[in-house]
């Protein structure tokens, strides 16, 4: 049976996301640079969002915690009232940002529309990736909308029975080979990769993916081409 279902990742696969959060590194390292060098602190709130993450999942509110615990840990517990509320006030600030579409993303949408049925599987925050995807004017594209707590083989399993389908009925298009490509084709579905120029390290992998279900593109605006011929 062919493919029926198209999902898409959400973060830098239609929107901008990654810059933003490395925006609000820089920042946090220049405010900590009295206790360590910038890459070190860098380097602690790398380490300490990954712990967090069984605790917190993904997103701006997360990060914003994990932030505050590495200060405090940085400092030793000296941090003062001031530089806390600068990192509550940065992630609010982050939660408030605009929705900066990719290029090539309503097109592609408008085309596939019709043609497939189109689902956005993204991680995150739900509250947070509610209100993006409805800033975003691309609500109206979506036949169904799948925030995850995380991009495990049994996360997109669920999904797979929630839209009544088999995996091969599935396509994934994401910019993460380790959450959006590599679950779905072990289990059974087709994944694209549309690389973005900046990617969380957490998310980073070094793999040559060899596949006959798996596809990679330069840009999202590359998929209608393969899909609509």
């Amino acid at each position: 049976m062919p493919i029926e279902v198209i999902a898409f990742d959400a973060d830098d696969t239609l929107w901008v996301n990654e810059p933003y959060f490395q925006e609000t590194e820089r920042r946090f390292c220049t405010l900590l640079e009295d206790y360590l060098p910038q890459h070190t602190v860098s380097r602690e709130l790398l380490q300490t969002e990954i712990a967090n993450l069984s605790l917190y999942g993904f997103g701006v509110k997360s990060f914003m915690l994990s932030m505050v615990e590495t200060a405090i840990k940085i400092s030793e517990g000296t941090i003062g009232v001031s530089a806390i509320e600068k990192i509550i006030q940065e992630g609010k600030a982050m939660l408030d940002r605009p929705i900066e579409l990719l290029e090539g993303v309503e097109e592609v949408l408008s085309k596939l529309k019709g043609h497939y049925r189109l689902v956005v599987a993204t991680k995150g925050d739900l509250l947070d990736q509610e209100r993006k995807l409805k800033k975003s004017g691309l609500e109206h594209f979506f036949h169904h909308i799948e925030i995850m707590s995380d991009k495990q083989e049994a996360d997109y399993l669920k999904l797979i029975r929630h839209l009544d389908i088999q995996p091969h009925q599935l396509m994934m298009i994401g910019n993460s080979l380790k959450s959006d490509v590599l679950p779905v084709l072990n289990i059974g579905g087709h994944g694209c990769h549309v690389p973005y120029h900046t990617t969380w390290e957490h998310e980073k992998i070094d793999i040559l993916v060899e596949h006959p279900n798996f596809r990679s593109v330069g840009t999202i605006s590359e998929i209608s081409g393969f899909l609509l011929s």
